[in-house]
């Protein structure tokens, strides 16, 4: 009986550190990143800043993303990495209630780089403290869960956003603080007590030179670029660009968010049936053709509902199978395994910012041309896939 205490014990805490976790991506990722996209018309609409400027502004935000994803765990080393992850909640609450407050371009710059430094932070760091004390069968759902609440919080904005601008720009604001406060709350003391069992010590591990291996970090790269006109555009796309308005744009922002929700379950079990390789290869070539529909200026429902859809799912979905990608490269490794995932994650956040800032800069010099932006995303995305068939191609032992 004292033995199946223990064990109610134990699952309850796992749980509540899934819990915790989950919450960390539906603030930092979900709400401190994401929802800025449907929030984006409004703020050219109550003329807070001109449309380039707060596309600048969403840049602003990945900026700080990669800037937290890469010094996140150094600073954990000085700091206990649940002080950190607790105070990475503290900051991307205080950037809602400070951008309430429109003080001028610079004062939301550095308050969306903070929140973006937050979101980078916690998602680099809160996974791999929770799944530590994971078993190793509970891993892959654990993660599942995980990662669902960056789609859960995009669900969340936009669902609630529309809600919230009926009472003015600066309440909106105010309402996403006091949701990631309350977030806060739930998250803020289930993290997981005491040392995961023990794991060899990785030193300075570096992971190998394989072309294979370089290959995928610049696929992930160019796949974290082709997303960039979905994930800042889309709904201003939709709402200014196409004249719909805001509670359309953010309609399909919801769709983007549940398809971003399910999309990591979903990649897994397609990746356990056909291997991670081709299962990547098949969401490139997916999302060359979700790009391209508003590339070609689609603009029926029904065709952008399916853009969305598909983006939305491999924004969240690619993530497993990059990871599972590195598990096939290096099957018996795990602390290279550790290492080439940091890099993979740094070359994805390092070349989505400077997508960003780059499509922010064609966005504001080319006289608000949308299409222009979904044909580079497509582009992109292509040259991955490319990368990806030559690569095998050549290297058939690595494949």
């Amino acid at each position: 009986m004292a033995r199946t205490d223990v064990l109610h014990t134990e699952s309850l805490n796992v749980g509540r550190a899934i819990a915790s976790a989950f919450c960390t991506g539906l603030i930092g990722v979900g709400l401190a990143r994401f929802a800025y996209t449907p929030l984006l018309p409004a703020v050219v609409g109550a003329h807070w800043f001109a449309p380039s400027d707060a596309a600048y502004l969403g840049a602003a935000n990945l900026a700080g993303y990669l800037a937290g994803a890469f010094f996140g765990r150094p600073i954990s080393h000085r700091l206990t990495v649940v002080l950190l992850l607790r105070a990475m909640m503290v900051l991307a609450t205080v950037s809602f209630f400070a951008c309430s407050v429109p003080l001028g371009f610079l004062w939301f710059f550095v308050w969306r780089f903070a929140a973006g430094f937050a979101g980078g932070a916690m998602m680099v760091l809160a996974a791999p403290a929770v799944l530590a004390h994971v078993p190793s069968n509970r891993r892959g759902v654990a993660g599942g869960l995980i990662f669902m609440g960056v789609g859960s919080g995009i669900v969340a904005s936009g669902t609630l956003i529309p809600i919230l601008l009926q009472s003015g720009l600066q309440q909106t604001w105010i309402g996403l603080g006091v949701l990631s406060a309350l977030l806060s709350v739930v998250a803020w003391r289930g993290w997981p007590q005491g040392s995961p069992p023990h794991v060899p010590p990785a030193g300075h591990v570096h992971p190998p030179r394989s072309t294979a291996l370089r290959a995928l970090y610049v696929e992930y790269a160019l796949n974290a670029a082709g997303w960039v006109p979905h994930m800042i555009f889309l709904v201003d796309f939709v709402a200014r660009g196409l004249g719909k308005g805001v509670a359309v744009g953010a309609e399909f922002w919801v769709v983007f968010g549940i398809s971003a929700t399910i999309g990591p379950i979903l990649a897994g079990h397609v990746a356990d049936r056909i291997g991670f390789s081709l299962a990547l290869r098949g969401a490139f070539l997916l999302e060359i053709m979700a790009i391209a529909i508003p590339a070609m200026n689609v603009t029926s429902a029904p065709w952008l509902f399916a853009s969305s859809i598909v983006i939305g799912a491999f924004v969240t979905g690619t993530v497993p199978l990059v990871l599972g990608r590195i598990h096939e490269l290096l099957p018996h490794h795990p602390n290279e395994q550790k290492a080439a995932w940091s890099v993979a994650t740094v070359a994805f956040a390092l070349c989505q910012a400077v997508a960003a800032y780059g499509l922010s800069f064609v966005f504001a010099h080319s006289g608000g041309n949308y299409q222009i932006l979904f044909v580079i995303g497509a582009v992109a995305m292509t040259l991955a896939l490319v990368i990806d068939l030559v690569v095998v191609r050549r290297t058939p032992q690595e494949a």
